[in-house]
């Protein structure tokens, strides 16, 4: 990957979770990025940990429950512990991983850190959420993923980043129309549906209109419709800290410092 391909004088959404997770790669305009989000949402790591959490027990869920062998990860991030494919070969060795995102940093860091069983398989696909017929009809993706199998569909804290709701829902109706029956859906979204005592939604609503933040929250209806037609699994449309979080550290936090949906759903 060639240097000028990667702008480090822009935040980007990879690299500020990154840095809320503690990680290392990201760089000043990330961090001051992440900063101004956290000065109005002082919470924010909590967010980060939990929704990280939240795609852990759902690939989990999906590989030694609902037996999904395969998934197509969108909206990556930068490499962390148990990355999707770490957590379903785990269970199952032979599961196969596509990780698309739209970051060429990402890319980068994803095919010299992130490497399969020898069973399984592990793609890594540069390409935007936005443009859903690019990862369709991308080679790697149809050379690792059967179509005529479940496929795991994995969106979660991408869609946020889509500002408008006939475009986010146009673009998960899309993706899930190239999938069979017995597939599922896993998002998570923002939201201010929980009030909360440190957060600051007016001075967060003013960076979204001056464009210092690009995270747009839904509420529960408005995050539900992704999954209309869906079969909802239990516990349903929950914060993404409460979704089977039986086996975690006990207290969980308060809904209202995680600030994010969560739900997992089978398309019949």
């Amino acid at each position: 990957m060639e240097p000028d391909l990667i702008d480090t004088s822009v935040p980007h959404s990879a690299r500020r979770y990154n840095y809320w997770l503690g990680g290392k790669d990201n760089f000043a305009a990330d961090r001051e990025s992440g900063d101004q989000i956290a000065a109005v949402f002082p919470t924010i790591r909590t967010m980060a940990t939990e929704n990280r959490g939240f795609l852990r027990r759902a690939t989990r869920y999906l590989t030694a429950e609902a037996g999904i062998r395969q998934y197509l990860d969108i909206g990556t991030g930068l490499p962390t512990a148990e990355n999707t494919h770490q957590v379903a070969q785990a269970i199952a060795p032979d599961a196969r991983v596509v990780y698309v995102d739209n970051d060429p940093l990402v890319m980068v860091h994803a095919r010299a850190l992130l490497t399969s069983t020898p069973e399984g398989r592990t793609t890594y696909v540069e390409a935007d959420l936005r443009d859903p017929e690019a990862i369709l009809g991308h080679p790697d993706v149809a050379g690792t993923l059967d179509f005529d199998a479940p496929v795991g569909l994995m969106l979660v804290a991408v869609l946020h980043f889509l500002a408008d709701d006939a475009e986010a829902l146009a673009v998960v109706r899309r993706l899930l129309a190239a999938l069979p029956s017995g597939s599922y859906l896993v998002a998570s979204n923002a939201t201010m549906d929980f009030p909360s005592a440190t957060a600051d939604a007016g001075g967060y609503a003013e960076m979204l209109a001056s464009g210092k933040a690009d995270v747009w929250p839904r509420d529960r209806r408005r995050f539900g419709a992704f999954f209309d037609g869906l079969e909802l699994v239990e516990p349903g449309i929950v914060c993404v800290s409460e979704w089977r979080a039986e086996q975690e550290q006990s207290p969980r936090p308060d809904p209202a410092d995680v600030g994010v949906y969560g739900a997992v759903a089978r398309l019949p």
